[in-house]
């Protein structure tokens, strides 16, 4: 690693705090227009929660539980329990009965919500892969490790 004097750090800090933050502030908006793509009355907060049901129900599972979305998305399970309840009336979402508890409760998409959110994952795939398709290889793969890195440290 290169050695850099405070007021250069200081400085790369301040650059990449200011970058993350358009950065985030570009994902809020593109996070509500791709909820409309699924739903034009979903919104930002059932996004994230659909996305979350689509992920973890994505490896074959029956569904996955209200709580570990809630963990998942470091949410109060109110919170979760009033947004899943809108996806539910929007009819995107379903619950179904727990194979391996009885009592359970499990979330899984509907048919009409796995289409709308297939349709805006391949399309949101389209736009993005059409962004990074100008990258040069090396550069993909250094955003790949230092948002990898990221991640793992924000966790």
């Amino acid at each position: 690693m290169v050695a850099h004097r405070p007021e250069q750090t200081t400085r790369l800090i301040a650059d990449v705090e200011q970058e993350l933050s358009i950065l985030l502030r570009r994902a809020r908006s593109a996070q509500m227009l791709l909820a409309r793509r699924v739903h034009p009355e979903m919104d930002a907060a059932g996004y994230a929660l659909i996305s979350q049901i689509e992920l973890g129900t994505a490896s074959g599972r029956p569904g996955v539980r209200a709580s570990d979305v809630a963990q998942a998305l470091g949410l109060d399970k109110s919170t979760v329990s009033r947004g899943l309840t809108h996806l539910e009336t929007l009819g995107l979402i379903e619950r179904v009965g727990d194979p391996d508890d009885g009592r359970a409760r499990l979330l899984r998409l509907t048919a009409t919500g796995a289409e709308g959110y297939g349709a805006m994952r391949a399309q949101r795939q389209t736009e993005f892969r059409a962004i990074l398709d100008r990258w040069d290889t090396p550069d993909l793969a250094d955003l790949a490790r230092l948002l990898a890195r990221l991640n793992l440290d924000l966790s």
